[in-house]
């Protein structure tokens, strides 16, 4: 489990002198949780964030050991539209013992044949699925294998994610996650004809040439 250090915000220290110190507002909450806001290390949140994403347990421990390890999920990261580097985020504390409805991020891997041989195109109609899981079962990604898509007619659903133990799916299991499609015809024409460099350069010659008489 990822485990990131905390201390309670100073309301009297705005966002912005916090973030010139090195830290980032945050704030978490939950059902049984009240808000309380608080500040994070800028570092120690950026490597946090990048293992865990928005599906992975962080427990939020109090700098010093004062008081007990919060278990949340990131819910929400504002992030400067410049830069950006994060300025604010929300931490979702969970209730024990009851299961998590989250998308989780989909990767792609493998080659397909259909893509490969027929010179199709991959289409991926989706980027994530909604899961049910408890906390400790949560992945921070799910696999999908395109060597499955061989013909024109294949697809890959919902149903056919092959699911971590302890994870179930809650969206409809027959929605298509990726699909192959036929390549446009213009796509497979030959390619145009080289270009005769040696007749523009005389196009722009003879163009020079007039421009001199008239200057003349």
């Amino acid at each position: 489990m990822i485990t990131l250090e905390y201390t309670k915000r100073d309301a009297q220290i705005t966002g912005s002198d916090l973030r010139e110190s090195g830290f980032v507002p945050a704030v978490f909450y939950g059902k049984k949780a009240p808000s309380t806001p608080i500040t994070v290390g800028f570092s120690d949140f950026l490597k946090a964030w990048k293992q865990a994403g928005e599906s992975e347990v962080i427990a939020l421990t109090a700098k010093g050991g004062a008081g007990e390890t919060i278990n949340t999920l990131i819910h929400d990261v504002a992030v400067d539209a410049l830069s950006g580097k994060p300025i604010h985020a929300d931490f979702y504390v969970f209730e024990k013992g009851k299961k998590l409805e989250i998308d989780i991020p989909l990767e792609f891997v493998g080659v397909s044949p259909a893509v490969k041989d027929l010179s199709a195109n991959l289409v991926k109609v989706l980027h994530e699925i909604k899961i049910s899981a408890s906390p400790e079962h949560l992945p921070h990604s799910l696999t999908v294998d395109i060597s499955t898509l061989v013909t024109l007619d294949d697809h890959i659903a919902a149903k056919d994610i092959v699911l971590p133990h302890g994870v179930s799916l809650v969206d409809d299991p027959e929605a298509v996650v990726a699909s192959v499609a036929a390549a446009k015809a213009e796509e497979l024409d030959e390619p145009s004809a080289p270009v005769d460099l040696s007749a523009i350069e005389v196009e722009k010659k003879g163009k020079k040439d007039e421009e001199g008489e008239v200057s003349a």
